[in-house]
């Protein structure tokens, strides 16, 4: 089969690096991909988001299979739109895709099917917020209605930091029209956990859990980014709670979409906070994760594309997905100036040979004149296995350590807490 993947960054790197690895593909096109993808097929620079032109490259390449993968192509449209055009594509459709693009519509689904989450309102002026702010008196989660690149989402500290929150969406427009509405919402405490399902609009079958970590600096200090690093699988989530999860959480997303008429084919990502409480959740996203998909590919034993055609064929079942008994550590490197300004264009030097179980995924990559240089805010992803965590996370560091770019920013702790459990 010819696949399309749409997409250019880490994941994407990903997901065609384990289709690669099907015996029943023989040709991978990328839109626009990166400098890694460009090794596993044909890369054609196209934006995610340029619909008509992924809609023209489709239909002049035929492939077998679009794979859509990023949020915002998906919330645009695209998978309805290459359906349109008579072209088999993955991933949900628009309708579907609003559970990650709309924050308030995911609450509305949540409170709708009895899936635990923070108490939360929402509100399109600063005054109305403000005086919820007030009333509430303490420090809230303000997050953009829509999709802002992993962004839009500010833990404030203090009932001020709250309320500047609100005011730079609200007001200045800080994330455009995705914060033109926000969800002000109760801050929770515990541990975060991403735990994802394939779907093929009834069933749901869950990956193994995983472990992100979204804001820049160790000791989850600093800005918010688009992930910084993942890890599966999570020791604190055991067989038992991860089928209880998938029953509490992912079934009941899945079936109220259903019986909203927009049935979700796909990967449903929740992610969850483990609370004194019980678990909670935080978000849905409508699309595998960045950079736990680093992390979870290279431990999933099955083909990929065997589970993506049965869930286009609405005949997923937990036989088909199976799984390595290893532990994978993605290390996301990061630009000079990421997430704010990111600085392109400085060359990377890697190593000749990659030491021994891991991977290299590309994200934010792109040859100038035979040169590999810097292309974006997250540059690369290392990645270590192992038959331990402790082995794996060793391994991944190692990698990381050997690449070298000029104002290369990492994390020394991923996956800190597993560390010391």
């Amino acid at each position: 089969m010819k696949i399309m993947i749409v997409g250019g960054g880490g994941r994407e790197h990903a997901i065609a690096w384990k289709l690669s690895q099907s015996p029943r593909v023989r040709e991978l096109v990328i839109a626009p991909g990166n400098a890694g993808t460009a090794q596993l097929g044909r890369n054609v620079a196209i934006k995610a988001t340029d619909l008509d032109a992924q809609v023209a490259l489709a239909q002049a390449e035929r492939p077998d299979l679009v794979v859509v993968a990023p949020d915002d192509p998906l919330a645009l449209g695209l998978v309805d739109r290459l359906t349109a055009a008579g072209v088999r594509a993955w991933g949900p459709s628009a309708a579907a895709a609003r559970i990650e693009a709309s924050k308030a519509l995911a609450k509305e689904v949540m409170r709708r099917a009895g899936i635990p989450t923070a108490d939360y309102t929402v509100v399109d002026s600063y005054e109305q917020g403000e005086r919820y702010v007030r009333a509430q008196g303490r420090p809230l989660v303000v997050k953009a209605d829509g999709l802002a690149l992993g962004k839009g989402v500010i833990v404030a500290e203090t009932v001020d930091e709250t309320l500047a929150a609100l005011r730079r969406m609200l007001r200045e427009g800080a994330f455009g029209a995705a914060g033109a509405r926000v969800v002000l919402e109760e801050r929770l405490s515990g541990e975060e956990i991403s735990l994802l399902g394939f779907c093929d609009g009834r069933t749901v079958v869950p990956l193994l859990p995983s472990q992100d970590h979204k804001r820049l600096l160790d000791g989850d200090r600093g800005p918010n980014t688009g992930g910084m690093g993942a890890y599966a699988p999570v020791s604190r989530v055991d067989r038992r709670l991860a089928e209880q999860l998938t029953a509490t959480i992912l079934q009941p997303a899945v079936d109220a979409l259903r019986e909203m008429g927009t049935p979700f084919v796909g990967v449903l990502y929740a992610g969850l906070m483990l609370t004194a409480e019980g678990p909670r959740v935080l978000e849905f996203n409508a699309r595998f994760g960045d950079p736990e998909t680093q992390a979870l590919l290279p431990l999933l034993e099955s083909d990929l594309l065997e589970i993506m055609l049965a869930s286009l064929e609405a005949g997923l079942h937990p036989d088909l997905v199976r799984w390595h008994a290893d532990a994978a550590v993605c290390v996301v490197l990061a630009a000079q100036g990421y997430p704010e300004q990111p600085r392109r264009g400085d060359a990377i030097a890697l190593p000749e040979a990659l030491p021994e179980q891991t991977l290299l995924f590309h994200a934010g990559t792109a040859r100038q004149n035979g040169q590999l240089v810097t292309a974006g805010g997250r540059v690369l992803n290392a990645v270590g296995l192992g038959e331990t965590f402790a082995t794996a996370r060793a391994r991944a560091y190692a990698l990381a350590e050997r690449i070298h770019f000029a104002g290369k920013q990492m994390r020394y702790d991923i996956g800190a807490r597993e560390l010391a459990r």
